[in-house]
């Protein structure tokens, strides 16, 4: 199998520019997920059911309210 360099070089340069701009689009989004953190906002926010509902239950009406 052809290395990568020697795929790219037999396209014409239109499709070269393509190739170039797909491998920038790939490291940036690979930068921007490196630096996600993880969000935890949510918690607690169905506190207020604890007293009506089980925990098994609140994972299921969490999904019907999800849509899910």
């Amino acid at each position: 199998m052809p290395a990568l360099k020697e795929l790219i070089d037999q396209l014409p340069p239109e499709l070269q520019r393509e190739v170039e701009d797909f491998a920038r689009f790939l490291l940036e989004k690979r930068k921007k997920k490196a630096g996600y953190r993880l969000r935890q906002d949510w918690a607690g926010a169905l506190s207020k059911y604890k007293d009506q509902y089980t925990s098994l239950e609140l994972q299921k009406k969490a999904l019907k309210w999800r849509g899910d």
